[in-house]
């Protein structure tokens, strides 16, 4: 015996899954952006922080004023608009060294370091190192350099402390869902 659906119970069917569907996918959309954004914080602090505190750079203007001194002072490299650009047209190479990590209870990615800096695999237990989610991974990142630039040059030059979450979720909007996440799970 064959069972037919009517297609008014079909149509019914979809309208109640689409928005489902579309919700998870965004979501999902989301979660990539926000840990993008996360894991690029974590880079560029990084690489910042590899820079030694005495390299300085001349900054200012090389005209002679008419007293015959020059405007000119040296700043600390590290946080320079010339080191960050430098710094942001390569970080996102370095995503191939995450992995994607599903929170069991509440089924939002995450992404974490599976490689560390100095070349060693880490505890990669529970995490995917497909090479599609990673390529989605260092696109989105990508995406957020080219359409966040100045604001990362802004806040690198200036902000020291709580970066990732003035960034990524006050200033950017990409974690936005982490309002409701603890400091623990930052």
């Amino acid at each position: 015996m064959k069972m037919v659906i009517p297609t008014s119970h079909l149509l019914l069917f979809a309208v109640l899954l689409v928005p489902f569907f579309s919700c998870t996918q965004a979501r999902r959309g989301q979660d990539v952006h926000c840990g993008a954004c996360r894991a690029l914080v974590d880079e560029m602090e990084w690489e910042i922080s590899q820079v030694d505190p005495k390299k300085t750079i001349q900054k200012g203007s090389f005209r002679i004023n008419p007293d015959g001194s020059q405007s000119i002072i040296e700043v600390p490299y590290a946080r320079t608009e010339a080191h960050l650009m430098e710094l942001l047209e390569h970080v996102c190479e370095n995503m191939k060294d995450y992995g994607e990590k599903i929170d069991p209870d509440t089924h939002r990615k995450t992404y974490v370091r599976v490689l560390s800096r100095d070349g060693k695999k880490m505890d990669a237990s529970n995490t995917n190192i497909d090479r599609e989610a990673l390529s989605d991974l260092k696109f989105t990142c990508e995406r957020i350099v080219e359409e966040y630039e100045d604001e990362l040059i802004e806040f690198f030059s200036h902000e020291r402390e709580n970066v990732k979450d003035k960034l990524c979720s006050t200033r950017t909007d990409l974690c936005d869902h982490t309002v409701h996440i603890s400091h623990d799970e930052l």
